[in-house]
């Protein structure tokens, strides 16, 4: 699947930016923070970290309680399923996070428990630490590769990076093997092994510098662990309060421990937020595209009364083509009265979001309100859309095989295979595309580019199998008649470093580091 993002600008007036921001500013944004609470709340948390997700039905049965609330009630319906789906995406990447922090406190413990002094190694095998280092050293040879021993021997010389995998490789199967043995001279021997990097040092133990190395794990465990007890994600603070009753209660109250004054810190100085979540539009047809007698492309969204709000589109001219699409789709599906299908149409989906700006005013002025649109590129052509299709009906036929052998099937579950079978049916009413054949790729031609200072970027399309160079590109190639900015910029580059290497003897402030090129 070839799903690229392409983005507008929308444009409107006021009144009607404005009932957008205080939507998504004062009652989506919101919802969303308290659904971020509600769950790192409830008693089955613990089981929800464990498993690395939140039940579903329990994120829209807590969102449907919420919004019978006045101050997130009047949201259109697409509103509430984003926020469901946002705080369900944050909390995957939250529960990964954590579950990455509880692997590395494993290793890290494990480590921890295996780096011994030489003199707690001699203590525990009951032997010296000759003894030690020649086990090790059998050990050693006997992990080691024997074809690898004599390219050693021979050759002197290896490369770093195959040095650095080869070392990496034997330090994990010491490491196994340290947890499988139970001989002590042998655990001592793969301990001594991996505190000194799969060698054999020569050189007697600094006590000193092994208590800084063993503390250096141990503050790195603190740190792990503080994270992992760190608090559930948060939401957007647009308002400020929430910063403002950190720092009256930072001010009015003595912290009892240091956990407590990091909080607090660490509330302060976090960067809040200056615009609201972003909303997703799954849905095809929760975008509709419009076209007025001047050809400019507006857009509207489904919702109760947010229909009614219409932005107009500002992209870059090699997008436009791409909304047009858009619009074409779904003018060929209303002509034909719902004879094709919206599942192929080129559009996958939206998501409406706020660029921060840093002018002052109102935020529906300040701030600019984007569109993000996913599309599949497949389905610009006539043969890619095919293949769309093809997978579609495949995985769709596979649905409704399942799901009819279910006995007692619910409305709900009847809904669903209504409009399977209604996709299924319209599916293969082909929308009229222009043709083109699908790429086949050529596993065998690599395309290698080079970056350097002296020459920027260089081009190579390599055929592996004949071992040959079938086109080379360089710099001057690539840019044709625009090669000249490159030596344009590099002539501003020596100015600029001339000109501020001389503000610099003279202790002068400037602002020579400035492209002139985007002026």
């Amino acid at each position: 699947m070839s799903v690229i993002t392409i983005q507008c600008r929308l444009v409107a007036e006021e009144d009607t930016l404005r009932q957008l921001w205080e939507l998504m500013a004062e009652k989506n944004t919101p919802l969303i923070n308290e659904l971020l609470a509600q769950v790192g709340k409830n008693p089955e948390f613990e089981t929800w970290v464990e498993k690395g997700k939140i039940p579903t039905e329990f994120l829209k049965t807590l969102a449907n309680s919420l919004k019978t609330q006045e101050r997130f009630a009047g949201q259109p319906g697409r509103f509430y399923t984003s926020a469901i789906a946002l705080v369900d995406y944050v909390y995957k990447s939250w529960f990964a996070l954590q579950k990455r922090r509880k692997y590395q406190i494993e290793g890290k413990e494990r480590w921890l428990k295996m780096l011994k002094s030489d003199l707690e190694l001699e203590q525990e095998s009951q032997c010296s630490l000759n003894v030690i280092r020649t086990k090790a050293t059998e050990i050693l040879i006997k992990f080691t590769p024997q074809s690898e021993q004599n390219s050693n021997q021979k050759k002197g010389k290896k490369t770093k990076k195959s040095t650095k995998s080869k070392k990496s490789s034997l330090f994990q199967i010491l490491l196994n093997t340290y947890g499988e043995t139970q001989d002590p001279l042998i655990r001592c021997a793969l301990a001594y092994l991996l505190k000194n990097k799969c060698k054999i040092s020569e050189l007697d133990e600094d006590p000193e510098e092994f208590t800084r190395n063993r503390r250096k794990k141990e503050i790195e465990i603190e740190q792990l662990k503080d994270q992992l007890q760190s608090r559930i994600p948060k939401g957007r603070d647009l308002t400020g309060e929430e910063w403002l009753e950190t720092l009256e209660i930072a001010t009015a109250n003595v912290a009892q421990n240091e956990k407590e004054t990091k909080a607090w810190q660490a509330a302060l100085l976090r960067k809040t937020a200056d615009v609201p979540f972003p909303v997703a539009y799954e849905s095809k047809e929760d975008i509709t595209w419009l076209k007025n007698d001047k050809n400019r492309l507006f857009v509207r969204f489904k919702g109760k009364d947010f229909r009614k709000l219409i932005f107009e589109i500002y992209c870059d001219k090699r997008h436009l083509h791409y909304f047009q699409r858009f619009l074409e789709d779904q003018e060929i599906k209303r002509s034909s009265k719902n004879q094709h299908s919206s599942s192929v149409f080129t559009l996958c989906s939206g998501r409406l979001a706020w660029l921060p700006r840093e002018e002052k005013g109102e935020a529906w002025k300040v701030n600019q309100l984007n569109l993000y649109c996913a599309l599949d590129t497949r389905l610009l052509t006539t043969e890619g859309t095919q293949q769309v299709i093809e997978e579609k009906v495949t995985k769709i036929t596979k649905i409704l095989t399942v799901t009819k052998q279910k006995d007692d099937l619910n409305d709900e579950q009847q809904a669903f295979i209504t409009r399977q079978q209604s996709t299924l049916d319209r599916i293969n009413n082909p929308f009229p595309r222009p043709s083109k054949p699908n790429y086949q790729g050529q596993p065998s031609i690599l395309v290698g580019v080079s970056f350097g200072l002296k020459k920027p970027v260089t081009v190579a399309v390599v055929d592996v199998v004949k071992n040959e160079v079938l086109a080379y590109r360089s710099v001057k190639q690539l840019l044709g008649e625009n090669y000249n900015l490159l030596n344009r910029q590099r002539q501003q580059q020596q100015r600029l470093s001339h000109e501020r290497h001389k503000a610099q003897k003279q202790n002068a402030l400037n602002s020579f580091g400035e492209s002139e090129l985007g002026q």
